[in-house]
């Protein structure tokens, strides 16, 4: 009996940390790329991944146009949402089907910027 108590209390407390760590965690400014593999017959992809590059530079946000994806910098919850927009754009403007592939990084303590990982190829 003792042992299930146990294990009640210890999964109540993990669960709160976690919210705790979601919470700090999603404050913090991590970096996102984004590559959108959009599949239509009608339209050239690179017309709707220009548009999904569009809604990047006109949300403000810091970020790198690379050959296969774009790098975004800010606070995580400000990135999804933009993402989630790069996807309403794709279909608006005729794309039929989406892969989306996302990478994000993130750090326990500290900020997570673009320039940290290219300064030295500047």
């Amino acid at each position: 009996m003792y042992s299930l108590i146990s294990n009640y209390t210890w999964t109540i407390n993990k669960i709160s940390d976690l919210k705790k760590l979601k919470k700090n965690k999603m404050n913090k400014q991590v970096n996102i790329a984004i590559q959108i593999l959009p599949f239509t017959n009608d339209i050239h992809p690179y017309i709707i991944i220009d548009k999904a590059i569009e809604v990047i530079i006109n949300s403000g946000v810091k970020y790198m146009v690379c050959p296969f994806e774009t790098v975004m910098e800010g606070n995580y919850e400000e990135l999804m949402k933009i993402v989630e927009k790069i996807h309403e754009i794709c279909y608006q403007y005729g794309a039929e089907e989406i892969i989306c592939n996302l990478k994000i990084q993130s750090h326990k303590t500290n900020q997570v910027t673009i320039n940290d990982k290219m300064v030295k190829y500047q």
